[in-house]
């Protein structure tokens, strides 16, 4: 292949095209004419600093983004967003799922759900140098260790400052390391959430699809102390008082128009090796994807539609529907596409580029295909990695192993511990603890367990561990009955669905779970060995890991640098930014998706049954065209949500839309189903992010749910 040919297909390959990218805000300088020419209108420079307008607007929820809107510190994110903390406060009694809510004074907000924060960045440091040094001869485990402990040290110097939760981030597979501090924010409460009729409009058969209708958002509010400064929650804080906050658009964007999102979304694989491709689209999404379709019947078989038990499993039932519908696109798109033959085909041509220069082949010639080795040898175990992921269901199961590592835990300094186990840690550790009462049903659980107990005892004996088969006297036959009996025991006897109970057990030392009868806690002491001994193992191979991927990574980059092009990183729940323009798609042949919906869509879908059971009140709204102050000619109605080509994943949900002047113009809430796999590979075409109008939003607020002290606290351009 001519040189010449070679650098073109690794640059169609590996470089970003048209709107694709995640970019870091420090990355923004570099695409300024490219933003300037597609209509953003604010200096680009500006993006780039975390302290300044519009980004120091921008929050994480820690899964999910959001944004101020006010100088009093109201949070607008999507109603999937702020579920868990609108289920945590209803009961069959009071369904605020059901019926919305809305606080009319600051005294009427509610407690959000134990463990709700609001981050705010403040700051992000290169620290690749701090992690690296030292480490460059360590291998193995070693390495793996050694970077943490480096982590560990530069987190706690960082959170010297109170209020302050800090993390180190790591780029381009390990390349580059970056600390990242932010304000955490401990007092959050619950403002307002439309219906789910509204909120969640066409649920499940809806969700990743195009024409969408649904109003998906919902308002928090950030507490402080007296002081400006993050404290727990007391009726004497006060509204924390952002440095900056969007004012919202009443004229929203137009088809064509530029539209840019900021936020954190969670992780996507677009430099995976063609081995990891194929793993995952033809073992592990088909897998993952029955199990949790799996527990979705268990739950709904066993809790009662509208019962308090089902209640309590809403939240867990929307995620696990979520991912379910999201793999079975992956799965699709993945049998209509050429990813894997692209994927060979770039790995190819870049083994190809490395080998045509002796310097390049010196420092490059073996990364491919040790990486392919080590991601090989990561997978021996996935079968049983995967039911055991599904164990974690299991309410009683997961917290004893938690609540056991904690004592091992606190034998070693603070600074010796595992992560997540740490002092920093403690406050979530009692969070998740708190949690549990609101999200946990005993007969649901152990319907859940006895399932992936059934699936563990289906693998092969040198596939299972030794320590599980001795605990639930599994071998060469199975009896599904005297398992039965076994588990309608440990449920009857264990007392981890106490909360009192479970909090004390925090204080315990490694010999009182020793001594403990609790048949959940005897199954934690039993499984514990094991268990670290293949996190050990994990480590080891990881730690191999963390010194290939970066070489890999090392070279994209590098052939990328030789054609003038910048490389954006993986998605890794870290401020991001991306950028594109509203428009519609084609899904298939002979058919094009325009870019609006409208309030008539919502009617035309309507049947009164959930999900598509709209309101009476706002059904009467729309057939009395009651546009207001909202109402767009083009469309001749109210816009209800759009379509957009800016690249985004999970974690972005809630994220602001922003037009060219960083007004904010709508919420990111989904991605058409076509261009799920987009987690994977970018495709222009049929890569679309799904939008709330923030008309639309202003318009239900205002006629549907008289929102009108929001309304007024809010900054709306016209």
């Amino acid at each position: 292949m001519k040189t010449w040919l070679l650098t073109a297909a690794i640059a169609a390959a590996f470089g970003a095209q048209a709107d694709e990218g995640m970019w870091q805000p420090h990355q923004l300088p570099e695409l300024a004419a490219t933003l300037k020419a597609k209509g953003l209108e604010i200096n680009p420079e500006s993006i780039s600093k975390l302290t300044e307008f519009p980004m120091n607007a921008v929050i994480s929820l820690g899964g999910c983004t959001a944004s101020f809107v006010s100088p009093k510190g109201l949070v607008v994110t999507n109603h999937h967003c702020a579920y868990g903390s609108i289920q945590y406060n209803s009961t069959a009694e009071k369904n605020l799922l059901a019926d919305g809510f809305l606080a009319k004074t600051f005294a009427d907000e509610l407690p959000a759900a134990p463990g709700s924060r609001v981050y705010v960045t403040e700051s992000l440091t290169n620290v690749t140098a701090d992690i690296k040094a030292g480490l460059e001869n360590a291998t193995g485990d070693a390495f793996y260790k050694g970077v943490e402990a480096k982590e560990k040290s530069l987190v706690a110097e960082c959170e010297k400052d109170a209020g302050y939760r800090c993390s180190v981030y790591s780029f381009h597979g390990g390349l580059e390391y970056y600390l990242i501090k932010q304000m955490e924010i401990r007092d959050v409460r619950l403002v307002h959430n439309p219906a789910a009729s509204v909120g969640k409009y066409g649920g499940d058969i809806d969700n990743w699809m195009w024409p969408r209708h649904t109003g998906d958002y919902s308002f928090y509010r950030a507490y402080v102390g007296k002081d400006g400064k993050p404290a727990d929650f007391s009726k004497d804080n006060v509204p924390y008082e952002p440095k900056s906050f969007l004012k919202v658009s009443a004229k929203g964007v137009k088809d064509g128009d530029f539209v840019m999102v900021t936020g954190y979304p969670g992780s996507t694989n677009r430099y995976r090796t063609a081995y990891e491709v194929e793993n995952q689209f033809t073992w592990n999404y088909p897998a993952s994807k029955e199990l949790r379709e799996r527990v979705i019947d268990i739950i709904k078989t066993t809790a009662p539609d509208g019962s308090d038990e089902r209640i309590k499993y809403e939240s867990t039932l929307a995620s696990l529907a979520n991912y379910a519908k999201n793999f079975g696109s992956m799965i699709e798109s993945y049998g209509k596409s050429s990813m894997l033959a692209d994927r060979k085909a770039r790995e190819a041509e870049l083994a190809a580029w490395i080998k045509a220069d002796a310097k390049r082949e010196a420092q490059y010639g073996k990364t491919l295909t040790e990486l392919e080795r080590l991601v090989a040898e990561s997978k021996k175990d996935q079968e049983l990695d995967l039911i055991l992921g599904y164990m974690s269901y299991s309410t009683p199961m997961s917290t004893a192993s938690r609540l056991y590592r904690l004592a091992h835990e606190k034998l070693l300094a603070d600074m010796e511990r595992e992560p997540g186990y740490q002092e920093r840690d403690m406050t979530r550790f009692v969070a998740g603890l708190e949690r549990i009462d609101r999200r946990y049903d005993a007969k649901v659980d152990q319907a859940i367990l006895f399932e992936m107990l059934k699936r563990y005892a289906a693998l092969p004996a040198d596939k299972r561990r030794a320590d599980i088969d001795a605990f639930f006297d599994i071998g060469k036959k199975f009896d599904e009955k005297k398992l039965k009996k076994q588990l309608d025991k440990m449920y009857a006897k264990t007392e981890i669905g106490n909360k009192d109970v479970r909090m004390a057990w925090m204080e315990k030392s490694v010999d009182d779970f020793k001594a403990s009868k609790d048949p959940f806690i005897q199954l934690a002491v039993a499984t514990f060995d094991t268990s670290m001994a293949r996190e050990k193992a994990e480590k080891a191979l990881g730690g191999e890991l963390m010194k290939v991927r970066p070489a890999y990574m090392e070279a994209i980059i590098a052939y990328n640098k030789e054609q003038g092009k910048p490389v954006y990183a993986d998605a890794n729940s870290s401020l991001r930014v991306t950028y594109g323009n509203v428009k519609g798609y084609s899904p298939k042949d002979g058919q094009y998706s325009v870019p609006f919906t409208r309030l008539e869509g919502i009617t035309q879908k309507d049947t009164g049954v959930e999900p598509f059971d709209a309101p009476k009140a706002q059904l009467e709204l729309i057939k009395a065209k009651q546009y207001g102050d909202f109402y767009v000619k083009d469309i001749d109605s109210v816009p209800v949500n759009f379509l957009s080509t800016v690249d985004t994943t999970g974690g972005n949900s809630g994220s602001p839309t922003l037009n060219g002047r960083a007004e904010l113009v709508g919420l990111l809430f989904d991605g058409v189903y076509e261009s799920i796999i987009g987690d994977w590979n970018y495709d222009d075409n049929i890569n679309r992010s799904i939008h709330v109008d923030s008309r639309y939003m202003l318009w239900v607020m205002k006629y549907l749910d008289n929102a009108d002290n929001l309304l007024a606290e809010m900054e709306i351009v016209e």
